[in-house]
């Protein structure tokens, strides 16, 4: 029974852990036979912002996954402590196990006693054993539920991070393909047609400002150190998933600035817009993310006077943008 209830424990963690990190893959569109320059162009620009909010998404699930592969390594921690518990009663089990039955003993007691008082002491005596014996089975008997059931959350923990696992696996594969599918329709774009599909998208690419002038109006030095970095990446390549030092998505350029600052970001622009403190558009200040699309599925950094450094979009590099593109959620500090 215990093996078939955890057995159908796995199949309900298996089964929630697949709806943890499921992404709905929205129909390609993109590489739909377009009628006209235009329409191409739009399909274009839509699928780009799809391959964006799968991204994001995607992310969530790596940080979900990640949270339950944690939990699993926990939980087993926790029935390794139970079990070593349990163990430790072994000697004391093992002597109860050799010494006489307490029915035996008191028998003995009777036929060997000389009085009456001596009859009553050693009885007292055999009823204290047999109460520590008693309290003692009962202390192994709930260790070894504790221990049982401590294994058991462990392995369906465990099942439950490999599935997910799984899931993740199946789900980079298909956005990778979607990602390969979006480049190819963009190649085929005349060079106007692709300049427009990214300015839609992500913005026009703007002057990068000076990185001095930049540092210099930080408002604290992790900051200026955020900007110097965010800023050093200017002209390296968008890359799905990337998190540097040679290739960034939109959280990974974010996350990778902020850790030259000693501060840890989740590779996730949805999970960073739940992070530091909710500033309005009039009080932004360099180094503060801006955030796009409801719900987020982009985040730059603020660089000042209207202007952000993003990685942008899919075959496009790492550029600096205005902040008033399409799509603007907010932004948060989070120094």
């Amino acid at each position: 029974m215990g093996r078939n209830r955890t057995s159908r424990r796995w199949s309900r963690a298996a089964l929630v852990a697949t709806a943890a990190v499921a992404v709905l893959l929205a129909p390609a569109t993109a590489s739909a036979d377009p009628g006209s320059a235009d329409e191409a162009q739009r399909l274009v620009a839509e699928a780009s912002k799809q391959l964006a909010t799968l991204d994001e998404q995607v992310h969530e699930a790596e940080l979900t996954v990640a949270a339950q592969q944690q939990a699993a390594v926990d939980a087993a921690t926790r029935a390794s402590q139970a079990e070593a518990v349990l163990a430790g009663y072994g000697p004391q089990l093992v002597a109860i196990a050799q010494s006489a039955g307490t029915s035996q003993s008191r028998m003995a007691a009777f036929l060997t006693s000389e009085s009456a008082a001596d009859v009553v002491q050693q009885m007292t005596t055999l009823d204290l054993i047999a109460a520590h014996t008693e309290g003692l089975l009962a202390e192994v008997s709930v260790a070894q539920r504790t221990a049982e059931q401590a294994r058991a959350d462990a392995d369906a923990a465990a099942a439950q991070a490999t599935a997910s696992l799984a899931e993740l696996e199946r789900q980079r594969a298909e956005v990778q393909t979607r990602v390969e599918t979006y480049e190819a329709d963009f190649a085929r774009l005349s060079a106007a047609e692709q300049a427009a599909v990214t300015t839609s998208v992500a913005g026009p690419s703007l002057a990068a400002p000076e990185t001095a002038s930049v540092v210099a109006a930080a408002p604290s030095e992790a900051v200026a150190t955020v900007l110097e970095t965010a800023l050093a990446q200017v002209g390296d390549p968008y890359v799905w998933a990337g998190s540097g030092p040679d290739g960034f998505d939109c959280s990974g350029l974010t996350s990778f600035a902020y850790a030259a600052a000693g501060v840890a970001l989740p590779h996730s622009s949805r999970a960073q817009a739940q992070m530091g403190t909710a500033v309005s558009r009039s009080e932004l200040q360099p180094g503060d993310l801006v955030f796009f699309g409801s719900p987020v599925y982009h985040v730059g950094i603020y660089v000042g006077n209207g202007k952000m450094v993003h990685a942008r979009t899919f075959s496009q590099p790492v550029a600096v943008t205005s902040v008033d593109m399409a799509g603007y959620a907010g932004a948060r500090r989070i120094l």
